[in-house]
């Protein structure tokens, strides 16, 4: 990319990683240009140069963002993590569930910690793993943790769906959210994937970054083990919080 100045590489590369960002389903080249407003050949060697760097993928179905972020994102919350830890492990003992730590980032909540469940039958999603903002519990919590012009801002028309269980509408999703609300807790109930559920809460911690605290179970269990599921959570939300000073 030569003839370009170090800084306007960077924010052409990082205007491309946010139009994705917001494109989950991924944007063939030509529509990621329109998108950015950039020539086609620029976001071209952009495109290969980010992907070099595992910073985007390239399917069948277009540009989408790549497993580097997905481990920046964890790596960046090391501190976090580390505090948060010996409390989710815990509840993951407590429980004998699956306990997650994610992080707001767009559409999605990326999984940063993760204490895995004990049973034979458990819930488990490798560290990293982004998980669509609008179809599982520790997005939901962390949408309904936002004021209402930033979920306008942030959430499209048509949200994506990943089984039947999922809410597509983005008024119906809103509704949602202000029940989410005045209960402090999310559900998911098969909506991110068949046979899997979960309950989260959003963490109140110093700083700008949003978490959510999760349990993950299977469905032929979860409503069962509900009552003693979200008691624990909520102790050991409030665990965290305090030791974070918050």
């Amino acid at each position: 990319m030569k003839g370009e100045g170090d800084s306007g590489v960077i924010a052409r590369a990082a205007t491309v990683l946010k139009v994705l960002e917001a494109c989950p389903a991924g944007l063939s080249l030509a529509q990621l240009a329109r998108h950015c407003s950039l020539p086609r050949s620029t976001v071209y060697r952009l495109v290969a140069s980010l992907e070099a760097q595992q910073f985007v993928s390239q399917t069948a179905t277009g540009v989408t963002l790549g497993p580097a972020l997905a481990r920046l994102a964890a790596a960046a919350h090391t501190d976090i993590v580390a505090l948060a830890r010996p409390a989710i492990e815990a509840l993951a003992r407590r429980t004998r569930e699956t306990v997650d730590l994610a992080v707001h980032r767009g559409l999605h909540a990326i999984l940063v910690e993760q204490s895995v469940s004990d049973r034979e039958l458990r819930v488990v999603s490798p560290p990293g793993t982004a998980f669509p903002i609008n179809a599982t519990a520790p997005g939901k919590a962390l949408l309904a943790a936002l004021p209402d012009d930033r979920l306008y801002a942030l959430l499209p028309e048509k949200l994506e769906q990943r089984t039947a269980n999922t809410c597509l509408d983005r008024a119906d999703l809103l509704i949602h959210l202000q029940e989410i609300r005045n209960k402090g807790v999310a559900i998911d109930r098969e909506e991110h994937a068949l046979g899997v559920c979960g309950v989260a809460v959003a963490l109140t911690l110093p700083g700008n970054e949003r978490y959510a605290l999760s349990l993950a179970a299977p469905a032929l269990r979860f409503d069962e083990h509900l009552p003693t599921l979200l008691p624990a959570l909520l102790q050991t939300k409030a665990e965290i919080e305090s030791l974070a000073g918050k």
